[in-house]
């Protein structure tokens, strides 16, 4: 099993690929007993696709699962409301979150829904989604929705 540590660098890592692509730098990971099923990261920009989210990119990569109970999913930056109410759909237990200072809101949604929320507050995290949202507001803010 992958710890918390290992799973977050690897989201990590998908957010600076993203990023690298021309992308949103954000990043995630589906992970259970087994280890990391699954890696992903937002592709907006990249697959001109309004719903490649990060988290929504890994579901995808991770295929069907029988059941998600149990499995983790790992965010750089706090699932927007889709990601958000696709976690709660195929109640996944568990959300380990990057940061949560550049975006945030939806960790009381996802709790009271009974999923585990953890937030690192990762300097990484947040100074690479800083960098970002000064650097390209008008992408952000159409990722966001506004």
């Amino acid at each position: 099993m992958a710890t918390d540590a290992e799973c977050m660098a690897v989201a990590i890592a998908e957010a600076e690929a993203s990023l690298a692509e021309g992308g949103i730098p954000i990043g995630s990971v589906l992970a259970g007993p087994q280890g990391i099923i699954a890696a992903g990261h937002n592709q907006r920009v990249q697959q001109g696709d309004p719903i490649a989210h990060g988290e929504m990119d890994c579901l995808r990569r991770a295929g069907r699962q029988k059941s998600y109970r149990g499995l983790t999913i790992y965010t750089t930056l706090t699932p927007c409301m889709m990601c958000t109410g696709t976690i709660i759909q195929f109640k996944i237990g568990r959300v380990v979150i990057g940061e949560n200072r550049t975006f945030g809101g939806n960790e009381a949604l996802l709790r009271s829904y009974g999923v585990e929320v953890t937030v690192l507050d990762d300097q990484r995290c947040i100074e690479m989604m800083q960098a970002f949202q000064r650097d390209h507001p008008d992408i952000w803010r159409e990722d966001i929705g506004e």
